[in-house]
């Protein structure tokens, strides 16, 4: 594998632990700072409601200037993120922390795209493996981010100011290994075919399964994820319970991912995303019948498989879908749609989570995780009827 997916793979373990810090104070911040318990994970929301503004500039800003000053100027917002959060946390000001999270939001939206990087440094056959060994890149801040959360808590006097100062020094970390990667052009100037209109784009079976997948496995397993530290909260558990719980879940989002892309190339994406709804409707199930520490765990360890089931597939599957010529306004389109669905799901978690309570939330979240699965048998029937 090239040296160059290895440090993309660092850096995708550093923005990984810092969403892991993310998640595990902003709802604890925002419920501390928000008028209303119903507006505590607004923080989540604005996160990715910026990371969601960021994804077609994203996108298009590396078609011109490539990869390497795409992701440089990414970590260069979250940096001024961060420096707005911790002004926001000395002035106890919501409006000043949501507008921090919104930045950060942004240098995420960047970050997101080290994934279609990784496929591009690679050679053909080993897309699916660099996919898995970048997202894998995540096992690693399983640890490091949790272990962030609970030092950089209580290091100021302002509880969890720490925590962005921590952030910041995963983002400049991030910056100083991009200054020393050498990242292929993106999308070069010239590329050969006409361009085919959007709408053509968007209306394809395999994008629309793969976006569908992306979404709902993003997006079911955000709203249930960013729900989880009020739903600990609430149900007695301390900080570092919510911390450990957070953890093993993002473990069980990316160890899989060293040999998620062996199981998708042998067999077919298809087949991996079905699992992945199965396992999602899993976790939505388990969370009907504990609400203690082992409860939340089996939960979140369940939902966290699924997502990468769903996600990591899908990705592969939308490289077939377009041609050189249509690549950097596909990706944009895929990541607006998935990571507009994502900032929905957060910014529903805290009022659905307080109104509906755990085991409700969840299971409204069944049958959605199983849309895919009838996009799937919906796109099989003419082949059936064929046959």
């Amino acid at each position: 594998m090239p040296i160059t997916v290895t440090l993309l793979s660092l850096c995708q373990a550093l923005l990984v632990s810092g969403n892991i810090l993310l998640i595990a104070v902003s709802p604890l911040i925002g419920a501390s700072l928000a008028p209303t318990a119903n507006w505590a994970t607004a923080p989540v929301a604005s996160q990715w409601l910026g990371l969601m503004c960021a994804t077609i500039p994203a996108s298009l800003i590396m078609g011109r200037l490539g990869r390497r000053r795409g992701f440089i100027l990414g970590n260069l917002v979250g940096l001024l993120g961060t420096a707005v959060a911790i002004l926001a946390l000395r002035q106890q000001s919501f409006g000043l922390f949501l507008l921090a999270t919104w930045l950060i939001g942004i240098g995420i939206g960047f970050g997101q795209l080290y994934r279609f990087a990784a496929i591009e440094s690679a050679p053909v056959a080993l897309r699916d493996r660099a996919i898995g060994l970048v997202m894998g890149g995540g096992v690693l801040a399983a640890f490091a981010g949790p272990w962030l959360a609970r030092v950089s808590r209580e290091l100021s006097e302002t509880p969890f100011l720490g925590s962005f100062v921590g952030l910041g020094v995963l983002y400049a970390l991030a910056l100083g290994i991009l200054l020393c990667t050498r990242l292929p052009v993106a999308f070069v100037p010239v590329v050969e075919g006409e361009k085919k209109p959007l709408k053509t784009i968007l209306r394809q079976p395999i994008f629309l399964l793969a976006v569908s997948s992306a979404a709902v496995g993003y997006g079911v397993m955000n709203l249930a994820m960013t729900a989880t530290p009020l739903a600990m909260a609430g149900a007695g558990h301390d900080f570092n319970h919510v911390a450990t719980t957070i953890q093993w879940h993002v473990v069980a989002m990316f160890l899989p991912s060293f040999f998620t892309g062996h199981l998708t190339a042998r067999l077919g994406a298809s087949r991996m995303i079905g699992a992945g709804c199965l396992l999602l409707a899993a976790s939505a199930g388990a969370a009907q019948f504990d609400a203690g520490f082992a409860g939340f765990n089996a939960a979140l360890v369940l939902l966290g498989l699924g997502w990468n089931f769903t996600f990591l597939p899908a990705t592969g599957l939308l490289t077939q879908s377009y041609q050189p010529a249509d690549k950097a306004r596909t990706q944009a389109a895929n990541e607006f749609l998935v990571f507009g669905t994502v900032a929905v799901t957060a910014l529903l978690a805290g009022p659905l989570v307080n109104i509906l309570g755990w085991a409700t939330l969840n299971a409204l979240l069944i049958p959605v995780a199983l849309v895919p699965l009838v996009l799937l048998a919906w796109q099989r029937r003419p082949r059936l009827e064929n046959a």
